[in-house]
């Protein structure tokens, strides 16, 4: 069981229409140029929100929710940061990534009248994906502020793809055995889906997308 103080970061603990929400925004937030966002907590416990609650009223601390009664629980609903060069909480680019929320159906907080909060995203279980839009690739999303959002479009060159420099390129250390080794585990673990492999087995795995899926399996 996951303790109180641990903070949830994995969109894969949410249900299906908000994991979806958040890759489509994800990916629309890329598309607008917007990269440097990141997760900061998906689901949320009961019991971790009566703790969070407590900050900074029966416990030492800043207060850091106001409502016992969290969309994260009923995992529909995931908070974000932004990285550098903006400060974490930086209210233009919430802002803008608010205003792509809101176009794909999507709640944000920065619109609540009573208590505003702007990182904060949530969907209804019903949700569905507007028409017009679709997942076009490979959605990398960031859960620390050290990686950028990334996203891979095979066949479209409209769309933000890999260039030729970008392809893999492997050292003495990590060979293309050693790493398609360390991918075939991953899978057979069922950390990463099977697609990787193949896309790696095809040559159009690039250096981005290796070191995005190494983020993600060390933090599974």
């Amino acid at each position: 069981m996951t303790s109180i103080t641990t903070t949830c970061r994995d969109i894969s603990e949410l249900l299906p229409a908000a994991q979806t929400a958040c890759r489509l925004l994800f990916q629309e937030c890329f598309k607008a140029g917007i990269k440097n966002i990141f997760i900061t907590e998906t689901y949320r416990s009961q019991e971790r929100q009566k703790y969070l609650y407590a900050q900074g009223r029966t416990r030492q601390g800043q207060i850091v929710t106001w409502t016992l009664d969290s969309n994260h629980k009923s995992r529909l609903a995931w908070d974000i940061a932004v990285g550098p060069p903006q400060s974490l909480y930086d209210v233009t680019t919430l802002n803008k990534v608010g205003a792509i929320a809101q176009k794909l159906g999507i709640t944000w907080g920065g619109v609540w009248s009573a208590k505003i909060d702007r990182p904060h995203f949530e969907v209804k279980s019903t949700w569905i994906m507007p028409k017009g839009y679709k997942i076009e690739g490979q959605i990398i999303i960031p859960t620390n502020s050290k990686y950028q959002v990334q996203i891979t479009v095979e066949g479209n060159t409209t769309k933000p793809i890999a260039k030729d420099d970008d392809k893999m390129q492997f050292t003495i250390k990590e060979t293309k055995a050693a790493v398609r080794d360390f991918l075939h585990q991953a899978v057979d673990k069922k950390l990463i889906d099977k697609s990787w492999l193949e896309k790696f087995d095809a040559g159009t795995m690039t250096n981005g997308d290796y070191e995005g899926l190494k983020i993600i399996i060390a933090q599974r």
